[in-house]
């Protein structure tokens, strides 16, 4: 019998247990502790990115045609399919095999998941309550990532395939609430007239977001956004040390930088009745400002302006992922959410060199 309150608490048992998978949040310190050099680690990384891009909409679309609910489930598999491989790599051949599987992982649950639960919220008239779905899905992500990051010594200590075990050990138990998730009623899910489902969604999906410029802008704008406080937070790592931050408080530091996000999450819940243009002009306003100061040398400047970018990020990406799926039809809804996040990624390749050009001079 299908009850949303039993399909969201499936999908938040989800996130936990993705969010806690601690040897993906250190992954690069793994592998150094293996002898891979920092091209490699690089090269690894491009590879993951690699695989984002070019999966992120046919994931999206698959979700669309053949239901979201068999997408989740995929997305454990890879998981755990990652996870093995990363156990069993001897080379970096087999390093990047494992980055591609776990992108795919992130690719398959990306869109899938807000269409399925939006699309169960409005089968029971319920859509309202998504933007508190969302805040607190992605506060459960964020508390989780955290946590793992603060793991990050244990993860050294017991080793790259003890850690990588207790990875494949989450995603299995992920398997579970994901199976017994319920598919929405606007998902199509047959097997007939394969090719020809995936071509109408592609087709109507591009003609949707060609022929909505309103649709069009918001994923820039929040890609920017989004784009520019990630990359900024990317960066102190490796800032704070230089600035004379002390060694012994980088992991706390960064730990609570990592939570910043859900003071927006919080705040989010307060603008409902805030137009999303002034939310735009704020948000953007505040991560330029927190960009400005971070880019000092005053170490309360720099973590102020860290804490603030992240705070107005996730306010931000919570509020567009409401007005984004308010916008957009049912039936190719995991589709455009895909191409949002598709936008995000090309956003992150233009910031990421400037805004390391950026602090390279301060």
């Amino acid at each position: 019998m299908f009850t949303i309150k039993r399909q969201i608490c499936l999908i938040y048992s989800i996130t936990a247990l993705r969010s806690l998978q601690f040897a993906g949040a250190c992954w690069a310190a793994l592998l150094a502790a293996r002898g891979f050099s920092l091209t490699q680690i690089g090269l690894a990384e491009a590879v993951f990115h690699l695989t984002s891009l070019l999966f992120e909409v046919p994931s999206g679309v698959i979700a669309d045609v053949f239901g979201r609910k068999r997408c989740m489930i995929a997305s454990q598999c890879m998981s755990a399919m990652a996870s093995v491989a990363m156990m069993l790599s001897g080379s970096i051949g087999g390093v990047c095999i494992a980055m591609a599987l776990s992108a795919l992982g992130y690719n398959f649950a990306s869109g899938a998941r807000e269409a399925l639960v939006y699309e169960s919220l409005k089968q029971c008239g319920q859509q309202s309550a998504y933007e508190r779905f969302a805040v607190n899905d992605t506060t459960i992500w964020r508390i989780g990532t955290a946590l793992s990051t603060l793991c990050t010594g244990a993860a050294l200590w017991i080793g790259p395939r003890a850690a990588y075990g207790v990875d494949l050990t989450l995603a299995l138990l992920g398997l579970w609430p994901a199976m017994r998730l319920q598919e929405s009623q606007n998902s199509e899910g047959a097997d007939s007239d394969i090719m020809q489902r995936i071509c109408a969604a592609v087709k109507e999906s591009v003609g949707f977001v060609v022929h909505s410029p309103k649709v069009l802008q918001l994923m820039l704008g929040n890609a920017l956004v989004g784009s520019v406080a990630t990359m900024l937070l990317y960066l102190l790592q490796a800032r704070l040390p230089v600035i004379g931050g002390p060694d012994g408080w980088l992991g706390p530091v960064l730990f609570l930088l990592g939570l910043s996000g859900t003071l927006g999450l919080q705040i989010a819940r307060l603008t409902g009745r805030l137009r999303y243009r002034l939310v735009v002009v704020l948000c953007g306003t505040g991560v330029l400002t927190g960009t400005l100061l971070a880019a000092t040398s005053w170490l309360p400047a720099v973590l102020a302006g860290g804490f603030l970018a992240g705070t107005l990020d996730d306010l931000m990406d919570v509020c567009s992922d409401v007005v984004l799926n308010e916008m957009v039809p049912s039936s190719r809804r995991a589709t455009l959410v895909s191409v949002s996040s598709l936008v995000f990624s090309f956003a992150m390749l233009a910031v990421a060199p400037l805004l390391g050009a950026l602090f390279s001079m301060t």
